[in-house]
């Protein structure tokens, strides 16, 4: 990549790593306001390094970003004294003015259920669930951000495990890695707005809705690749990952704030259907998960 203080290699950094730093972030703390922020941070000490001292940027910005969001997971709960902040994140406890037959069919309600599984580990346990479940990080980089042993780290991440499988969430919420790849493959493209890396993530015969205008289907990698780019792929807009209702799911914040979900049906290493909920009762729904 070059060396990392030099500026073109630093701009080389940001675009090839933030979108993937920003999703790691926000599964680590829910919030995209505070996954931007982490990431920025992050990308400022970069800057601010000894290029001579990082040999490997990516795997530099993850510990970094990673010892940030557990800074702050540890800040957010030595000031959390009530349990019912945990508790207002349960789909079963939220009251809306939403019609039965408005709500979102996902096989079960909307919840963004590893966001509340989460809340029940320690920052340790979560950081390392995070990074090695969601994101395959090795133990021996995981233990670099949690100033631990690979071994202690594999012990966490277990514990974790063991904790998140004791919860009615995980069966149709935990990710699986083929799927995550293109996850990261389809929000990295969008975020670039290059047409043509969307289309090289999408089946040639992809079709694309949206809830507003269930009646039309557009088809083609070329039609939806242009939907997408057109209406998610500007530079105010922020692309995360998320499991919901054991469907593979893309949130999309702009300007912080959640303006649609994607929800993506993938076939190997394709998106083979997006449909995109924007309708605000539903995505209401999805908010109230969000805090």
């Amino acid at each position: 990549m070059g060396r990392v203080g030099h500026p073109t290699a630093f701009e080389e950094a940001w675009s090839a790593h933030r979108t993937y730093l920003v999703d790691l972030a926000f599964r680590m703390l829910g919030d995209v306001g505070a996954a931007e922020d982490v990431v920025q941070e992050a990308f400022a000490r970069l800057l601010q390094s000894r290029s001579d001292e990082i040999a490997d940027a990516r795997g530099w910005l993850i510990v970094v970003t990673s010892r940030l969001c557990l800074d702050q997971i540890k800040s957010a709960r030595s000031r959390r004294e009530q349990a019912t902040d945990v508790e207002g994140l349960d789909l079963p406890g939220v009251r809306l003015d939403v019609d039965p037959a408005d709500r979102i069919t996902l096989d079960e309600s909307v919840r963004l259920a590893l966001v509340v599984v989460l809340e029940e580990l320690s920052p340790a346990e979560r950081v390392a669930f995070v990074l090695h479940d969601v994101f395959q990080v090795p133990f021996d980089v995981i233990g670099e951000t949690l100033g631990r042993s690979a071994a202690s780290s594999r012990q966490l991440a277990h514990r974790a495990r063991q904790k998140v499988g004791t919860t009615e969430y995980t069966a149709s919420d935990t990710v699986d890695p083929e799927r995550q790849v293109v996850l990261e493959r389809f929000i990295a493209a969008c975020a670039t707005g290059d047409l043509g890396e969307v289309i090289r993530v999408l089946d040639p015969t992809v079709s694309g809705t949206i809830d507003m205008f269930e009646a039309r289907v557009v088809v083609g990698a070329d039609e939806v690749g242009r939907n997408l780019v057109r209406f998610w792929g500007q530079p105010t807009t922020t692309l995360v990952s998320q499991q919901i209702g054991g469907r593979s799911a893309i949130l999309a914040f702009t300007d912080r704030a959640l303006a649609g979900v994607l929800l993506l049906d993938i076939a190997g290493e394709r998106v083979t259907k997006v449909h995109v909920l924007v309708d605000r009762s539903k995505l209401d729904l999805v908010r109230s998960q969000l805090g």
